[in-house]
């Protein structure tokens, strides 16, 4: 599949599935065994023969004729085709309604590592029809950013393990989590990257040495490079709302809005700004504002057109402006926690270690030392991962999806209620799932 493939959701038609009347029962057997349609019904869709009968009592009918309208992806049109035509139907792909959207049936949900990829993503919506799947790329900020707040080689090694225990599913307790091991094992290895980074080892042990710096001696850079990261990862937010918009609404559209090119071109002032004072170059602070202004002036429309206009609308405009410029500072600044929270880890780290030195002794204090090195060490492993992981995922949902998606798409429900009745395909979740066969083939 092409890499520009998986960025975006499958590409949909719509059409009308149509039948002889006297033999629309079977054309919609057919239709179910394919799930690849979603039918308009006006009625919830059911489970078994009797919603057959439904669907069949739900077309229109003109003459020898019956009918039906709805979607399905653009590359099981010839499979519906050969599906139908023994039976003297078809299916006839039709203009799409204006202001309508197409549901969203994204690749790779159908496989085990695009399960994965998409849990972030999912949890926070469906993505819209025509917006770029950021899935994969969100994935991958969120296990950097967990390893840089849980930066420890032995405390890495152990989420690895437990990864990798979760890949084989021996565990039968376990077996519902089994999709994430790709994930956890991921959280692991950057948390093994930063902990040699940093010469932590189930704390400064002295076990490793340190690499690039000490976090509890440097905490100044470790917030430095938090903050350099967040702008990195701001950027790309930007440039994938940007993207969107232009996708949701052309070009106009994105010139206004402020997840769009306005909102890009402030962020840009606002780096160039920071340049500009911290290298004391006049020149860069001058384009910072004349870039920042034009930005805020085309930001300022935008909101003064979606008010509706008049006195009311440059009231709500101006507030959402300093809305928009306040919320951009502390998004910045958010990412600060990646420097605090490794602190912390640390930090909690070198109480435990400095308890276990300090009871240590050629005696049966040895025993009270080894204990507060083992529950010490799983406490904090317990703790840090609980706020590493809850910390990374506020940081996607509330700094970078914020600006990726204006809105929440509609997923791709396939029609095949014989396929939810009779198939015992189940996912390694538990989960059954009747477009399992679509996904496949989107896959």
């Amino acid at each position: 599949m092409p890499w520009r493939e998986s960025l975006s959701p499958v590409q949909m038609t719509r059409v009308a599935i149509v039948a002889p009347e006297n033999r629309r029962e079977a054309a919609l057997r057919a239709v179910a065994h394919t799930a690849a349609v979603e039918l308009e019904l006006p009625a919830p869709v059911g489970v078994g023969p009797e919603e057959i009968l439904r669907a069949a009592k739900a077309a229109v009918v003109s003459g020898p004729t019956a009918g039906w309208v709805g979607w399905t992806p653009a590359r099981e049109l010839a499979a519906l085709t050969q599906a139908l035509e023994p039976l003297g139907a078809a299916v006839v792909p039709l203009a799409r309604p204006r202001g309508v959207q197409p549901p969203t049936l994204l690749t790779g949900t159908g496989t085990r590592t695009g399960r994965v990829s998409r849990s972030l993503v999912d949890t926070y919506g469906t993505v819209p029809y025509a917006d770029v799947d950021p899935s994969r790329l969100a994935g991958l900020a969120y296990i950097v950013m967990f390893g840089m707040m849980f930066g420890d080689l032995g405390h890495g090694a152990i989420l690895l393990g437990i990864g990798l225990l979760l890949r084989t599913g021996k565990i039968t307790r376990l077996k519902r989590l089994r999709t994430t091991w790709l994930f956890v094992t991921g959280a692991g290895l950057t948390s093994m990257f930063f902990g040699l980074l940093y010469g932590e080892a189930f704390g400064p042990t002295g076990l490793i040495p340190v690499l690039w710096l000490n976090p509890l001696e440097n905490p100044i850079p470790l917030l430095v490079t938090a903050l350099v990261f967040g702008a990195v990862l701001l950027a790309g937010a930007y440039a994938l709302g940007t993207i969107n918009r232009v996708r949701e609404g052309g070009w106009g559209y994105a010139l206004y809005a402020s997840s769009g090119l306005a909102g890009s071109a402030l962020f840009l002032a606002v780096g160039l700004l920071t340049w500009g004072l911290l290298a004391n170059q006049s020149a860069l602070i001058g384009l910072a504002a004349v870039l920042g202004a034009a930005a805020l002036g085309f930001i300022f429309v935008g909101y003064f057109v979606d008010a509706g206009g008049g006195a009311t609308g440059v009231a709500q405009a101006a507030i959402e402006l300093i809305d928009t410029v306040i919320r951009l500072g502390s998004n910045l600044v958010s990412f600060a926690r990646l420097a605090a929270f490794g602190l912390t880890h640390a930090a909690l780290l070198a109480v435990v270690w400095a308890g276990t030195t300090a009871l240590w002794a050629p005696d049966w204090r040895a025993v009270a030392a080894i204990a507060v090195f083992l529950v010490g060490n799983a406490l904090t492993f317990a703790l840090e991962a609980l706020v590493a992981a809850i910390q990374a995922l506020r940081l996607e949902y509330y700094e970078l999806f914020s600006r990726i998606f204006q809105s929440e798409g509609r997923a791709f429900q396939a029609w095949s209620p014989l396929r939810a009745e009779e198939s015992t395909d189940v996912s390694t979740d538990g989960i059954r799932s009747p477009t399992r066969e679509t996904e496949r083939r989107a896959s």
